[in-house]
């Protein structure tokens, strides 16, 4: 029996040797294990900058009454079941869910403490928003071609062989084929993730300078964050202005922001992570999806340019990678295209339930944010619904 605890003591022994020796190589794993999946204020543990507000706010017109139908309107969950609106928003506990039409605000809903203003971050949602830059950089002169060398753009990858023959349209397509390992598979995998990494690291270059190829650059399509933080890392290359600062002037300002929103940072004065640690309001938010709906134009001045806009939204011919949902919806350009039935909408998404979605058959925002999400996509029901449309959902 001694002999047994001597054993077992000295393998608890090497289990936290190793442990230790892990967290002093890799300080990052110490706040992985603090705060383990990130919510919708892990980013205040972070350096923000912050993206001020615009001078000249756009409003969206307020209607006297809300559209008290949608509470009883049933929509799938993410069992595929029936159930009313009201208990989809309970179930996922939505923080937030704003339904614009036509510029009216046709039904807001808020949990307790949130409002149109309340600050939230949106994870994946931040990649739309590097895709949306790095269209502007490229109608500015800044970036030649999707078609250039990440290399061109970041010498110092030249160190690491890995990097040779990534173009931009791989990173905006993820498909560089570097090495990057999901949260998924268990608590181990988890704690030793590349998602844990990228998101709790303080510095996200140093990470990157270290990134292995594993597939030929645009051959296969994984959903990874190293992709849209390095397009970030390219951004502020090519245009000497920070994330933040390119952002605000080129894209915030113009759209009528009535609020400040934020960028989270690997550390002070570091690299803004573009992949999942942008911070914005419903409200503003929503303002992205209608500057898209008009395709890049705020008062008839081009913001983005519609070209870059129907790139972004429109597969055309190209086989999608992916077919998220009944909706089969297919990353591009960093967003969510929807390819099933009589589509043409598109969405920004990011974990635990963040949504902007836009549909420009029915001139329709939504955006919610929640804690967790009810799963399913009930939009394009929404939006149609309202719209006096016929909608069905596939049958499962």
């Amino acid at each position: 029996m001694k002999v047994f605890k001597r054993i077992v003591y000295s393998l608890i022994l090497v289990i936290i040797l190793i442990f230790a020796g892990l967290i002093i190589s890799q300080p990052y794993l110490l706040r992985v294990l603090q705060y383990r999946t990130p919510n919708a204020v892990t980013y205040k543990i972070f350096p923000q900058a912050f993206v001020h507000k615009s001078d000249s706010a756009f409003h969206f017109y307020r209607t006297g009454k809300m559209r008290k139908d949608i509470d009883s309107l049933r929509v799938l969950d993410g069992n595929n079941q029936s159930i009313p609106f009201t208990d989809y928003f309970k179930n996922g506990k939505l923080n937030a869910f704003l339904v614009i039409r036509n510029d009216s605000i046709l039904y807001e809903k808020y949990s307790e403490g949130y409002s149109d203003s309340t600050l939230t971050t949106i994870f994946s949602g931040a990649k739309s928003m590097i895709s949306i830059m790095i269209g502007q950089a490229l109608a500015a002169g800044k970036i030649q071609s999707l078609n250039e060398k990440v290399t061109n753009y970041i010498p110092e990858l030249k160190s690491n062989s890995a990097f040779n023959n990534i173009t931009l349209k791989n990173l905006l397509d993820m498909k560089s084929g570097l090495e990057f390992q999901d949260a998924l598979g268990g608590i181990v995998r988890a704690f030793l993730s590349d998602e844990a990494k990228y998101y709790y690291t303080h510095d996200m270059k140093a990470e990157l300078m270290k990134a292995r190829l594993v597939n030929e650059p645009g051959t296969v399509w994984v959903y990874k964050s190293i992709d849209p933080i390095l397009l970030g890392w390219v951004l502020e290359k090519a245009t000497g202005k920070s994330v933040t600062q390119f952002f605000e002037e080129n894209l915030w300002h113009k759209i009528g922001a009535q609020y400040n929103a934020s960028w989270g940072l690997d550390h002070k004065n570091g690299l803004a992570n573009t992949a999942s640690r942008f911070q914005v309001t419903a409200i503003d938010f929503a303002k992205i999806g209608k500057l898209y709906l008009q395709k890049g134009k705020v008062n008839g001045k081009q913001v983005v340019s519609e070209d870059w806009v129907n790139q972004s939204i429109k597969i055309g011919e190209e086989k999608p990678a992916s077919a998220k949902g009944w909706q089969k919806s297919a990353h591009h350009y960093l967003w969510w295209i929807p390819q099933e039935g009589d589509n043409g909408d598109f969405a920004a998404e990011g974990m635990l339930g963040q949504r902007l979605y836009v549909d420009p058959k029915t001139n329709t925002i939504i955006v919610q944010f929640a804690e967790r999400g009810a799963g399913n996509y009930p939009y394009r029901k929404i939006s149609r619904y309202l719209a006096g449309l016929k909608f069905s959902y596939p049958n499962f």
